[in-house]
């Protein structure tokens, strides 16, 4: 018997969140997990937003250097994406805000001020006290939203004793029991396409628990002072948006910030990536912006001949 999955659509950030549960011993298990879902992702808006003028994460970068007290959510994002920093080596560096958050251009205008090297945080409880260089810019775009689908799942299913998949645009996280053959999760350039996606580099895979994440350069591109657009990762040693030479990168992990943090560093590496990625250990899949699929560890081939890829 087919497994009973209900699922949940909401507007999130620009893109579409979807909360998914599968059995739980709650008369309403699916409206506690997405209750708590929502709640969750109303304390990271507040806390980490880079569009709200009211965020925690607004009111640092607009110290300009000094000293500030940040709350529990932030505090946690920061570290968060620090970590994914230094897991990197760099390659994925939230001190990048500068540049994102600037005036579009494709050769950016501003002058580096720093790097995740240069920030601090000194723990204050579960808050935390952040000090960075004037001139530092944090947006945690890289990891935010994929850690925020870490906890979401993992409170969803606290609340609610259901299995639970939670995707936010696109990063998917898992707790609790999984349907039985997995949750069936379409893996394509843009997380909007539906499952049924005539996409040539879409695939359909079963994902049973931990995370996954895909990274693209053709969904999220920036325009240009000039009228150009150009990818909306920025490469944060060369300073500027990456050159594309993946159009996706797919990693599944323990856990969507693992995968997340891959994916980035993927985009950021270039021609390098699949050394690199290949030495993770984890399933991946590159799409070259040609076209050509590249898996590596144990990703799946597509089920069938003729299937996307």
């Amino acid at each position: 018997m087919a497994a009973s999955i209900t699922t949940t659509t909401f507007d999130l950030w620009g893109g579409l969140a979807s909360v998914s549960t599968h059995g739980g011993p709650a008369a309403d298990a699916h409206g506690a997990a997405v209750a708590a879902v929502r709640r969750w992702l109303d304390a990271v808006d507040l806390a980490a937003s880079t569009y709200r003028p009211d965020s925690e994460l607004t009111a640092l970068n607009a110290a300009d250097g000094a000293p500030t007290r940040v709350g529990p959510v932030l505090a946690a994002a920061l570290r968060v994406a620090l970590g994914a920093a230094v897991s990197t080596d760099g390659a994925v560096d939230p001190t990048v805000g500068a540049v994102t958050l600037s005036a579009a251009a494709a050769v950016p205008t501003v002058t580096r001020a720093g790097t995740y090297r240069d920030v601090t945080l000194v723990d204050d409880g579960d808050a935390a006290v952040v000090t960075m260089p004037s001139g530092v810019r944090l947006d945690l775009g890289a990891t935010a939203k994929a850690w925020a689908a870490d906890r979401a799942a993992e409170l969803a299913h606290l609340e609610s004793g259901a299995g639970v998949l939670v995707s936010l645009a696109g990063d998917v996280a898992t707790a609790g029991p999984a349907p039985q053959g997995g949750w069936v999760v379409l893996v394509t350039d843009d997380h909007r396409e539906g499952i049924d996606s005539a996409n040539p580099v879409a695939q359909t895979i079963s994902l049973a628990g931990g995370g996954l994440a895909t990274s693209s350069t053709t969904v999220r591109r920036r325009s240009t002072d000039d009228g150009r657009t150009v990818a909306h990762v920025v490469d944060p040693v060369r300073w500027r948006p990456v050159t594309p030479v993946w159009r996706t990168v797919s990693v599944a992990a323990g856990d969507c910030v693992t995968a997340n943090t891959a994916t980035t560093a993927a985009l950021v590496l270039g021609d390098r990536a699949e050394a690199w990625l290949g030495r993770t250990g984890l399933p991946v899949r590159l799409v070259g912006v040609d076209g050509h699929v590249v898996r590596l560890g144990a990703w799946p081939a597509p089920q069938r001949e003729g299937a996307p890829a």
